[in-house]
């Protein structure tokens, strides 16, 4: 997959539904559903031991996830980087929800993502 030959919504068909599955393990505290698209890189860092802390904390201080916002992607040499306005259920904060994604063994996998 070159990112740098594809729109911005083939990019997104592609993206949206591994982000839509992040944040669904994250609200479920599910590790293997959160990390079931990482590279192996992030699956080292994300155990489900910091998963558990990570998303206990923010579950309780600003609730789960909401409505997601296309803001802006960025295409490199071998990744694209994708930004989204995030919306949370006990805050009317708006947060940034961003990924890297990558393509490794015929598939689209995740190599860094965050909220704040």
């Amino acid at each position: 997959m070159n990112f740098k030959t594809l729109s911005d919504e083939d990019i997104l068909a592609v993206v949206n539904p591994i982000m839509d599955g992040l944040m669904q393990g994250s609200t479920e505290i599910n590790h293997s559903k959160h990390t079931q698209d990482f590279t192996e890189r992030m699956k080292s860092i994300v155990t489900p031991e910091r998963l558990e802390e990570i998303c206990s904390e923010y579950q309780k201080r600003i609730g789960f996830f909401q409505a997601r916002q296309f803001v802006a992607l960025f295409r490199r040499q071998d990744s694209v980087a994708v930004v989204w306005k995030q919306f949370m259920s006990k805050s009317e904060d708006e947060f940034v929800a961003e990924a890297v994604f990558v393509y490794r063994d015929g598939r689209c996998l995740v190599d860094h993502a965050m909220v704040f």
